[in-house]
């Protein structure tokens, strides 16, 4: 019984978030509708994960590919994954064999990683992937992505070099860890706006992918098109203890 009490704990706490998202883009003036909330279940079980699913969600996030691998196979097709951790390259292959419906990786932050998911792609002859710039906003050495002064370049290169990748925008992480100052969003906005120049293309065909449980909204009003939401949807995360 304490199961299906659970249960409805996730689909509601994700009806809430989806409420917030929309008062957050009306108060920005901007359609909730252009605002993907990417469920971030690392570290949560299938069951948990079909519940949301079942409240009529379909993009989910992970931050590790073993975990992605093991789950994509058990839940529905249909489903939007997004890669959202740091992408080695040893697991770009089982990343895009292991889930054929993985739409999006957030996370390239170098030359490296973009060719080695062009490579692999071409090879295995999959569609085209979806891919966000990784940007690192806050200058933390423990932070993964490109800096702000390198961004374009790495922009550059996906769309010149990589035939098998399209560029969709940028993505940060913020600080401290998992929140975000404005400075940090204000940095990718910037961002945005110098490689929307340099390329042509108008800012809203390029994403900003910022804000997570505890600033979502604040990223939202500064323009975020995606934010990635774990603890706030599932509860707080459930590491293994250590022996």
């Amino acid at each position: 019984m304490a199961a299906s009490a659970m249960d409805g704990v996730a689909a509601t706490a994700l009806r809430s978030v989806l409420h917030r998202v929309k008062q957050a883009a009306e108060r920005s003036s901007r359609a909730s509708d252009r605002i993907r909330v990417v469920a971030v279940s690392k570290t949560k079980p299938v069951s948990l994960l079909r519940e949301v699913y079942d409240a009529g969600h379909r993009s989910f996030g992970e931050n590790y590919v073993q975990e992605i691998i093991e789950k994509a196979p058990q839940l529905p097709e249909d489903i939007e994954w997004h890669f959202i951790g740091n992408l080695q390259s040893n697991k770009v292959k089982p990343l895009l064999t292991g889930v054929p419906n993985l739409v999006m990786v957030e996370t390239v932050d170098d030359q490296k990683i973009a060719n080695n998911l062009d490579r692999v792609i071409g090879n295995i002859g999959r569609k085209p992937l979806k891919v966000l710039v990784q940007v690192n906003t806050s200058g933390e050495t423990s932070k993964f992505g490109v800096d702000p002064d390198g961004c374009l370049e790495l922009v550059k290169h996906v769309t010149a070099s990589c035939p098998n990748l399209e560029f969709c925008g940028l993505m940060t992480i913020g600080m401290p860890d998992y929140t975000s100052t404005p400075e940090n969003f204000k940095t990718l906005a910037k961002c945005r706006t110098e490689v929307c120049n340099a390329l042509g293309i108008p800012e809203e065909q390029c994403e900003l992918s910022m804000g997570m449980s505890g600033d979502f909204e604040l990223a939202i009003e500064m323009g975020s098109t995606n934010v990635r939401i774990g603890s706030t949807i599932f509860g707080a995360r459930e590491y293994p203890k250590k022996q």
